[in-house]
């Protein structure tokens, strides 16, 4: 919703700003500066883009304009579900775990907090962080490694959506001022038909070279920004819970497992320490 907010104060700041200047807005509405910006401005997207990256830039788009950011509350929902998890697997051996790690889908614990169990990728961490532990196929003291690796592969893959924006829109003034010439161009060619049309001209080429800035500026540049806070944010829910997971393999207790998770995470959507302990305190008995 604020992307769509921002769009909106961009697009009235521009278009007001040229009216109180004595501009006609219908002056800026030239078609063919839009197809020949736009339309380029896509090649270049497509051209940069292998498939996959294409429908995650999609994807990425989507969630920024509609998706919502993780909430403390949500947070504070991962961070029980954790600490669960962990009295489990302490009281009744890490083997107790293979049915909820197994089909989470199933499990008793996970269908508490629907709002881990619909994150498919926050979910596949988690699972696949524990999982080797319980099969014993990997020392507790190289879990923390295992999950960076894994960590830093979700990182690097979440960036590509961004570095392809950032191209586009690095290019759209240089895509704009092609415009512009191809603009002057006509209108080098019509020069017989005097100074009023060919004013004409020169305006609409020159709208060109505004197209591109503006867009540019104006929305890919800070829309490839916003994608990019948003992958900060995955972030911060995947290295919480390898926080929380590789401080209980290696025998921390789960309070104290969850606390270090806690204090990963940004102070704005951090619950505090006593309102996590009462929270956990309040939980019935894991199962």
């Amino acid at each position: 919703m604020l992307i769509l907010i921002g769009a909106l104060i961009v697009l009235a700041s521009t278009i007001g700003g040229f009216m109180l200047a004595g501009g006609q807005p219908a002056v800026l509405l030239q078609v063919s500066e839009f197809v020949v910006i736009l339309g380029v401005g896509l090649g270049v997207l497509v051209i940069a883009s292998p498939g996959h990256v294409l429908k995650e830039i999609v994807h990425k788009i989507k969630a920024a304009m509609f998706g919502k950011a993780a909430s403390r509350e949500e947070y504070t929902e991962l961070l029980k579900l954790l600490y669960e998890i962990f009295m489990v697997g302490r009281r009744n051996g890490l083997i107790a775990l293979e049915e909820h790690m197994g089909d989470p889908h199933k499990s008793s614990i996970f269908q508490r907090y629907p709002s881990v169990l619909h994150h498919r990728e926050r979910l596949e961490f988690l699972c696949n962080g524990l999982q080797p532990v319980i099969d014993g196929k990997i020392k507790p003291d190289q879990l923390e490694g295992l999950m960076l690796a894994e960590l830093a592969a979700k990182s690097k893959e979440a960036e590509h959506p961004v570095h392809i924006l950032h191209l586009v829109g690095d290019s759209l003034p240089g895509i704009g001022i092609v415009a512009a010439v191809l603009g002057i161009i006509n209108t080098m060619a019509s020069i017989a038909d005097g100074p009023e049309v060919v004013g004409e001209r020169v305006a609409a080429a020159l709208t060109g070279t505004l197209l591109g800035i503006w867009v540019a500026y104006g929305f890919v540049n800070p829309l490839a920004n916003r994608i990019q806070f948003n992958n900060a944010s995955d972030e911060l829910g995947f290295k919480c819970i390898m926080q929380a997971v590789a401080g209980f393999a290696k025998g921390l207790a789960p309070f104290t497992a969850i606390e270090f998770a806690r204090r990963s995470l940004d102070r704005s959507v951090q619950p505090g320490s006593a309102e996590l302990e009462a929270a956990v305190k309040n939980l019935g008995p894991a199962k």
